[in-house]
């Protein structure tokens, strides 16, 4: 009965918990420039907050990549 007891208080904790935001990695902006729009536009509306967060980190490393390729690009290479 203790562990039942145990186990549902944990369930009902764990429900309570904040819901985490999808952690994207470098690749997935570079492919999809409309998501990358939003996560930057997101983390430069609030800096303070948001400017360490994985995805604006990882945000700002995709857009840099995509810079750097249209430079290339348009420089001929």
């Amino acid at each position: 009965m203790k562990w039942f007891s145990f186990g549902v208080a944990m369930l009902l904790l764990s429900s309570c918990s904040p819901q985490t935001e999808k952690v994207y990695t470098v690749d997935e902006p570079v492919a999809d420039e409309a998501s990358l729009t939003k996560i930057i536009g997101k983390c430069r509306n609030n800096p303070g907050e948001l400017h360490d967060t994985p995805n604006c980190r990882n945000a700002e490393a995709a857009d840099g990549r995509l810079r750097l390729e249209r430079m290339r690009k348009s420089l001929g290479g």
